[in-house]
């Protein structure tokens, strides 16, 4: 399970102008058409992960219990929200599938996707895995047979920015459909 950090105050926090420009072209590519919208805000994402300074201003501090979600923008009208995960390595998140739309980028480290399917019981089988390097993006619907796993495999920390269609409030019951932890 991941852990959300407390809501700092905006007037304490400071976006890079990258990361003001990256903000600006999630939320042109969230009020788009329906479909495709998850692939537009992978690639509004992947645009802007080279940039060194992305992140200046946003404390993402690890945890030594799980992965961290860190808020870097809320929808006023609750469509989506934009976070950074800070993982540290071992750590993964559940098999799970998307009740929303979703989209990502890695902005430091590597992590290892993993794919699953049910088996006849309906539990979660590994089918294969790929590698998730900075600068890597991938998206999805909500679907609840799209079902993956994130994890920091590597010995250094990483940090990945998340785009879900629901509001941060909701993300505990509107984000994952978890099949196993």
């Amino acid at each position: 399970m991941s852990f959300i950090a407390p809501r700092s105050e905006p007037a304490l926090r400071t976006h890079s102008p990258s990361l003001r420009r990256m903000l600006a072209d999630i939320a042109i590519a969230a009020r788009s058409a329906l479909a495709g919208r998850e692939a537009r805000i992978a690639a509004a994402i992947g645009a802007h992960l080279a940039e060194p300074d992305l992140l200046d201003g946003q404390p993402c501090p690890c945890s030594p219990e799980r992965y961290v979600r860190h808020l870097l923008q809320a929808d006023p009208e609750g469509g989506y929200a934009v976070v950074a995960l800070a993982w540290r390595p071992g750590q993964m998140s559940p098999v799970h599938a998307h009740r929303t739309w979703c989209a990502l980028g890695v902005y430091a480290g590597i992590l290892t996707e993993g794919f699953y399917t049910p088996d006849a019981c309906g539990q979660p089988v590994q089918t294969g895995s790929v590698l998730r390097p900075p600068g890597s993006t991938c998206h999805g619907p909500a679907d609840p047979h799209l079902i993956h796993r994130l994890a920091n495999l590597s010995s250094g920390e990483a940090i990945s920015i998340h785009v879900y269609g629901a509001a941060f409030d909701r993300f505990g019951e509107d984000v994952n459909l978890v099949y196993a932890g």
